[in-house]
């Protein structure tokens, strides 16, 4: 195979889950096997064992000239893989060996046939609105971030409550005493969002949601707001102790009293790889298991979501 035709893919796995190596290793030799190189992680290589791959660190450059980051696990593993496929604009493939997987394409008893699709090109890149999220101390930014799902301003000690302000395009809207507050995607709001009390989204729809948790007041509902909104949440400087911010439950930063942290769209979007052309509503039933027999309407296809 020419160098200007050869494919290559980066693995991502959970290896903590004794079933994931082996149904990685079987994708992985079967592609392979098709003349496509595949590329590990240097902290995931020892325990898939296939020693014609390359092996890369993990970081922004890991997925750079990769067609499909391939990810073999649940919906932490996708997230996971998200920071390293963003940067190049490598789209994602999910495999779900985790639990709800609301994020992955395929489940493992299809594995032979995402190999097949894949090796044939037969998938769509769809586009994902990301968050990106800057915390400022007094007049300074001192960090920023970014999100898939959401990013979640919360207490950091159990026994307290967060005091907190609460803005939208820089207007105060409530302030709180509370668990926290969720800015969220569309993506996102299947995931801490929903488990808070907010809304579905439809991922096709740009929007940034604003939900709060437990939060101690009358006026404390879930918001979607314009996808040009500015999001923000202030820590008010009479907290006893400090706060915490996490991007998609992964990348945590402390926030001090009298900290701010503003979000927006994300100027980058992660791209997920699709197999699937059923609607966002058949996976919502296959994900959550929502009764729905006795249906009598009609499909536009019979594939899953």
């Amino acid at each position: 195979m020419s160098q200007a035709t050869q494919r290559e893919m980066l693995l991502v796995t959970h290896t903590g889950r004794s079933d994931v190596p082996e149904a990685a290793r079987a994708a992985a030799q079967r592609f392979a096997a098709s003349g496509v190189t595949m590329r590990l992680l240097e902290d995931e290589a020892a325990a898939l064992d296939l020693p014609a791959a390359s092996v890369v660190a993990a970081g922004p450059s890991a997925a750079v000239g990769c067609e499909l980051v391939l990810v073999f696990g649940g919906d932490g593993t996708l997230l996971r893989a998200a920071e390293l496929g963003r940067a190049s604009r490598t789209p994602l493939l999910g495999v779900n060996l985790g639990h709800v997987g609301f994020l992955a394409e395929a489940e493992p008893e299809h594995l032979d046939s995402v190999v097949d699709r894949v090796l044939a090109r037969d998938y769509t890149v769809e586009e994902r609105m990301t968050i990106d999220v800057t915390v400022t101390v007094g007049d300074t930014p001192v960090t920023r971030g970014w999100a898939l799902n959401e990013a979640s301003v919360e207490k950091a000690s159990p026994e307290r409550m967060l005091e907190l302000v609460a803005e939208v395009d820089g207007r105060p809207l409530s302030r709180w005493g509370c668990d926290g507050v969720i800015f969220a995607t569309p993506t996102g709001s299947t995931a801490y969002a929903f488990s808070a009390g907010g809304p579905v989204v439809w991922p096709e729809v740009e929007a940034l949601l604003l939900v709060p948790i437990s939060a101690h007041a009358l006026f404390a509902r879930p918001m979607v707001v314009s996808p040009a909104s500015v999001l923000a949440a202030e820590v008010l400087s009479n907290n006893e102790g400090s706060g915490v911010m996490w991007c998609d439950g992964r990348r945590a930063v402390e926030l001090p009293p009298g900290a701010r942290v503003q979000a927006c769209r994300g100027e980058l979007s992660v791209l997920l790889a699709r197999l699937q052309t059923a609607p966002f509503t058949d996976r919502l039933v296959a994900k959550f298991d929502l009764p729905v027999r006795g249906w009598r309407g009609g499909r536009s296809d019979g594939g899953g979501a």
